[in-house]
């Protein structure tokens, strides 16, 4: 899975019994923008930003990009 955009970073900060939980990192100063994890109300992971996080296109499109592939892979405790 990748973790490293031009931008930003993701990495794994917790593992639930059935999904995981990222922090989303800007590269340049890295610092948090926000985190990545699963709505149980959505049924699906959602990205929580921190406030005050300006976001370009390119950036949107990696977090996008980033939780599309968490959707496909295998999580913790799943079986095969």
């Amino acid at each position: 899975m990748k973790t490293e955009f031009q931008y930003i970073r993701m990495e794994k900060i917790a593992d639930k019994p059935k999904t995981s939980v990222w922090e989303v990192q800007n590269k340049t100063g890295e610092y948090s923008i926000g985190i990545i994890k699963w709505n149980p109300g959505w049924r699906q992971y959602c990205f929580f930003p921190d406030n005050e996080i300006v976001f370009s296109k390119g950036c949107l499109e990696d977090i996008c990009s980033f939780i599309a592939e968490l959707r496909t892979s295998k999580q913790p405790g799943e079986q095969e």
